[in-house]
């Protein structure tokens, strides 16, 4: 691997490279939920796992705002915290996460006490915070441009609820239909940072790794769901 700095449009073909090659949407799960060939049981495994993620993330990036000592950054980056938690101007995603369990029949007291959680998805999720709370605070922002791959994915997901998943209620799929266009404005803002701030070769270095290592949590996670209901 080279020793100097990439320049930024090099950086940033790196990083598309690693979506291109380990990102999530092509792990064997993730193809048959796209493809239609979940069973409601599998359908529903898989929202009440995926939802111990998403309530972490607001863990994640409270992390990556205590590492932070730029003040500009914070400013920036403090919204994620509400766009999932919430306030009393919007629901958040963790609400809309949990009217999706709702509309696919599960009641959301099984999802807040984790009945379903899966331990490697457990594992995976907490790896991922710890990251965020150990590594510099430029890598952990690195590790979230997943979100870069995720518009398509989140298109591609949309459509096929709506047309192989009809029992479910479509206003259960409101976080999907957010999170097409925020993903976008979300990622933008994570490259901008990741880009300034990660400007030697070292924490270049360690952004891919990051990145790589996100990309991992995402597709154990979905190994674990796998393996607890392929035969669903």
């Amino acid at each position: 691997m080279t020793t100097g700095i990439w320049d930024r449009e090099t950086f940033v073909e790196k990083l598309r490279a690693i979506g291109a090659r380990a990102y999530h949407d092509k792990h064997p799960f993730h193809v048959a939920m796209n493809e239609g060939h979940l069973s409601p049981e599998a359908l529903r495994g898989w929202v009440a796992n995926r939802f111990y993620y998403q309530r972490n993330i607001p863990l994640k990036d409270a992390a990556i705002l205590g590492n932070c000592p730029v003040r500009d950054v914070r400013r920036v980056w403090i919204h994620r915290i509400l766009d999932h938690d919430g306030n009393s101007e919007n629901a958040g995603g963790i609400e809309a996460w949990l009217r999706l369990a709702e509309a696919c029949g599960l009641p959301r007291a099984e999802l807040m006490e984790d009945r379903h959680l899966r331990p490697g998805v457990r594992f995976a999720v907490d790896a991922y915070v710890n990251f965020a709370r150990t590594k510099p605070w430029p890598v952990a922002i690195a590790s979230s441009l997943t979100e870069l791959f995720a518009p398509d994915l989140m298109k591609k997901r949309l459509a096929a609820f709506e047309k192989f998943y009809s029992w479910i209620d479509s206003r259960g799929l409101d976080y999907f239909r957010r999170r097409t266009t925020q993903a976008r404005y979300d990622s933008n803002e994570a490259l901008a940072i990741t880009l300034d701030y990660c400007n030697t070769p070292e924490l270049q270095r360690e952004a891919a790794r990051g990145l790589e290592f996100k990309c991992d949590v995402l597709w154990s996670m979905l190994d674990a769901i796998y393996h607890a209901y392929r035969n669903c």
